[in-house]
């Protein structure tokens, strides 16, 4: 039996199928944690996570071998360290695609046809006071920018294309297969377009990357929508551009200090929030754990990673 460090509380059937037939410790459990971590540390070779284990986890675990970590984005596992160490890290790619595509799409939707403050007028007893309120705007022959046309990217831009949207995308380089407009500035592409979807990974090198310039590119009549990091966003300048008008409307699954979500954005009405609930279904997450569980265990039989991220590929 292998001894594995969860150092999240995980979904019980990753727990039980982990359980069945390898050691758990139950780093999340510990009152002193820092203790609790050298007592056991010599026999970890496995970790799970929720998506953070830095380079300061992988050294003080000696016999470490792999880190599966829950979710798609895995920029609180430091790779390239577990790489050098000769730790595999894998992530859980593809079972999370159709949600988080969905949470888009829903994002299109719904701030397009501003679900989120009609359904507030409704509410508060506005429409039988005040009558009507102003139309909203459709989505057919509308520009939708995609930054990040990875899997969930491609599965977003097909799924807009049934609703007769135009789509382009900005990411490191143009890919050869594909036929959507590509732009190698981000600025251009939120000027022409009414739609701007950050759906790439976070981490340093996206930081930031969806600035004031690029929110008053995308315009007083756009919409930027974040199903990716809250970090991919310069969350002040959003808000000062929600607020002034100077951007139409944002959808925002994803913030820069979760769960804490600045005042002043929830305060405004031409954005719609959600608490990073973009793979949030009850057949995703049990698809996502059983991959995390699965990876452990294909792992120590001697059969391999399942998904190793970039980073680890060529570990064996």
């Amino acid at each position: 039996m292998t001894d594995i460090l969860l150092v999240s509380n995980m979904m019980p059937h990753i727990q039980e199928a982990l359980e069945a037939r390898h050691t758990l410790h139950r780093l999340y459990e510990a009152d002193d944690k820092d203790a609790f971590l050298a007592s056991v540390a010599d026999k970890i070779e496995g970790v799970a996570t929720m998506g953070k284990a830095d380079a300061a986890l992988i050294d003080s675990l000696p016999n470490l071998k792999m880190i599966a970590s829950f979710g798609v984005g895995y920029d609180g596992v430091d790779a390239a360290h577990a790489a050098s160490r000769n730790v595999v890290a894998t992530n859980t790619p593809d079972v999370l695609n159709d949600d988080v595509a969905n949470m888009a799409v829903t994002f299109v939707l719904t701030c397009s046809r501003r679900f989120s403050e009609w359904e507030r007028f409704a509410r508060d007893g506005r429409w039988q006071n005040e009558g009507d309120p102003p139309l909203a705007r459709a989505i057919n022959g509308r520009k939708v920018g995609i930054l990040g046309l990875g899997r969930i990217g491609k599965d977003i831009a097909r799924k807009l294309e049934v609703f007769g949207c135009v789509i382009g995308y900005h990411g490191r380089s143009q890919q050869a297969d594909q036929a959507y407009e590509f732009y190698d500035s981000l600025t251009d592409m939120a000027r022409d377009c009414d739609f701007l979807i950050a759906i790439c990974p976070g981490g340093e090198a996206t930081r930031g990357i969806v600035n004031q310039q690029v929110l008053e590119a995308l315009g007083p009549d756009g919409t930027f929508i974040n199903v990716a990091r809250g970090s991919v966003h310069d969350e002040d300048a959003l808000v000062d551009a929600l607020a002034s008008g100077r951007l139409g409307h944002a959808g925002l699954d994803v913030f820069a200090a979760e769960p804490k979500i600045p005042e002043r954005l929830r305060a405004l009405d031409n954005v719609t929030l959600q608490p990073h609930q973009g793979s949030a279904t009850v057949e995703t997450r049990r698809a996502m754990g059983d991959l995390v569980a699965n990876n452990l265990l294909n792992f120590f039989d001697g059969k391999g990673a399942i998904t190793p991220v970039a980073e680890c590929a060529d570990i064996r």
